[in-house]
């Protein structure tokens, strides 16, 4: 499985952004696909994940501003986000898992497959 996310770079805090992550062809609707984010000097967190295409999750920190969706036949996920904050600066990482439970959804080691990496950049 591969994993590209783009969509990164430069914005105003109140803006927004999408990024996308396209997958290979071998990641099915099974799948469960997750963004997370990594600050400068901190470690890599959970942002929101879609659960083997039947339901939707989310940090606290990113609920009602962020949204995740996929796109089955692009074999593309997305991560849409609203009013950016200078706090959401941080690369971005999109992951995938056949087999991670309800309950792991947050956790680093759950996902077997990676992407490369964008950056956000929140900023005045």
């Amino acid at each position: 499985v591969q994993l590209q996310a783009s969509g990164g770079g430069l914005v105003q805090p109140g803006g927004s952004m999408r990024l996308s992550c396209a997958t290979s062809e071998r990641t099915s609707r099974s799948y469960t696909m997750a963004w997370f984010r990594q600050a400068q000097g901190k470690e890599r967190m959970f942002v929101a994940a879609n659960f083997r295409s039947s339901s939707t999750h989310y940090a606290d920190s990113v609920k009602g501003r962020l949204t995740i969706s996929r796109d089955n036949a692009k074999n593309t996920v997305y991560l849409q986000m609203n009013n950016l904050r200078p706090e959401d600066t941080a690369v971005y990482y999109c992951a995938a898992s056949p087999s991670v439970i309800l309950s792991n959804l947050a956790s680093r080691a759950a996902y077997a497959y990676w992407g490369q990496g964008t950056l956000v950049t929140v900023s005045s």
